[in-house]
């Protein structure tokens, strides 16, 4: 699959998620840069993932995704896997 289709995938999600617009989320974007990220929106990020990209991620995962870059390794090593 395409890496440039899932950043756009993750950055799609991730807007919806944050309710901010897409044009904000990028490399930097994390939980100190997005002011709605917090611990209710965040699971609520893992669950749209999930069903996006149709997997489950591990507890371990899902604590350590906390920014885009971990996000998008995340989710390139399900894809690849």
């Amino acid at each position: 699959m395409n890496n440039n289709n899932i950043e756009d995938r993750i950055r799609s999600v991730m807007s919806a998620v944050f309710e901010v617009p897409v044009e904000e989320i990028n490399e930097e974007s994390s939980t100190d840069t997005i002011k709605s990220w917090d611990s209710l929106k965040h699971m609520s990020l893992i669950f749209a993932f999930e069903e996006e990209f149709e997997t489950e991620f591990t507890e371990n995962e899902i604590i350590m995704m906390l920014n885009y870059a971990l996000i998008k390794s995340a989710i390139i090593a399900r894809q690849t896997n």
